[in-house]
């Protein structure tokens, strides 16, 4: 792979990377081998340049926001891993707040309330970035991502620049159109409405406190492990079949919560794919369900 030559170009257009970086660095689970390049855009300019850059050299290529919903594997990532944690900044359009993709969700919470503006409550203290809490669809106590969102920018795969509409996003239970792998969402537009300050954060604080009392946030984790299966909770199928505390080398299913497996002590990827190989076959065996993963594992096998 050209390699050499991609360096080349990002040194000539200034753009900041950086090499064999551990991406347990830059994901909540903090496990994960190195990526071969891992670059830091900007401006959505920057991303147009790389990835039609990245396609002309055929070079593979990962994109992460802030990691929240991922395993990686220990062997890392081939080629390029483009992080958009730089893409940060929000701005306010009547009740329209747009948030670029890598904003963190909280912040925007913050800032919604900040101007009075009420609908994004709920993801008070979901993880994440902006970006990435639209691709998955993210929700919490009763609200998710499809509520609230009105459009969204991307830049396409090939390095075109597009608008999307929540009508066509195709978002369901932690899913969007996003996922389908053609696009990279570079900022998200919220249509909110006016709200008493006081009240919109006294519910944002009433959401961080109820995910503080039953989440094991004190430990790594890429949050909810597991989809919630149709007429059942993962957390209690889990708890039912004395799941809890159940260990593989470093990873354990929380104690806490059930339907977390934590980074408990510097576990692996292999750690935790195996403790979630043997919570589902455990599961499946004793009450028919498969539970299917929410956290997305990416990387070299």
């Amino acid at each position: 792979m050209a390699y050499s030559d991609f360096a080349n170009f990002l040194n000539s257009k200034k753009i900041e990377y950086k090499i064999n970086e551990p991406l347990k660095k830059h994901t909540s689970f903090k496990i994960g081998g190195n990526a071969d390049y891992f670059v830091l855009v900007k401006s959505k300019t920057e991303l147009i340049l790389i990835l039609k850059e990245l396609n002309a050299k055929k070079i593979p290529f990962f994109i992460i926001g802030k990691g929240s919903n991922l395993l990686v594997s220990d062997k890392g990532i081939e080629g390029v891993v483009i992080s958009l944690a730089k893409l940060d900044n929000i701005t306010l359009y009547g009740n329209i707040l747009k948030a670029e993709a890598g904003a963190n969700l909280a912040a925007v919470c913050l800032k919604a309330q900040g101007f009075g503006l009420t609908g994004l409550e709920f993801a008070y203290g979901i993880p994440g970035s902006v970006g990435g809490a639209l691709f998955m669809n993210a929700g919490a106590y009763g609200g998710e991502m499809s509520q609230v969102v009105v459009s969204a920018e991307y830049v396409t795969f090939s390095g075109e620049l597009g608008i999307i509409n929540l009508s066509d996003m195709k978002l369901g239970y932690r899913t969007s159109i996003f996922k389908e792998g053609k696009m990279v969402i570079t900022s998200v537009s919220f249509g909110l409405k006016n709200g008493d300050k006081t009240e919109i954060l006294t519910a944002m604080e009433d959401f961080l406190g109820r995910r503080k009392s039953k989440q094991p946030l004190e430990y790594p984790s890429a949050g909810s492990t597991f989809k919630r299966p149709e007429g059942y909770f993962a957390g209690a199928l889990i708890e039912k079949n004395d799941l809890k505390g159940k260990t593989v080398g470093g990873a354990m299913v929380s104690e806490k919560h059930a339907g977390f497996i934590i980074n408990f002590n510097n576990a692996t990827s292999e750690d935790v794919r195996k403790l979630i190989s043997n919570v589902q076959e455990t599961v499946f065996k004793a009450d028919g369900v498969m539970l299917e993963t929410e956290v997305i594992f990416v990387g070299k096998e």
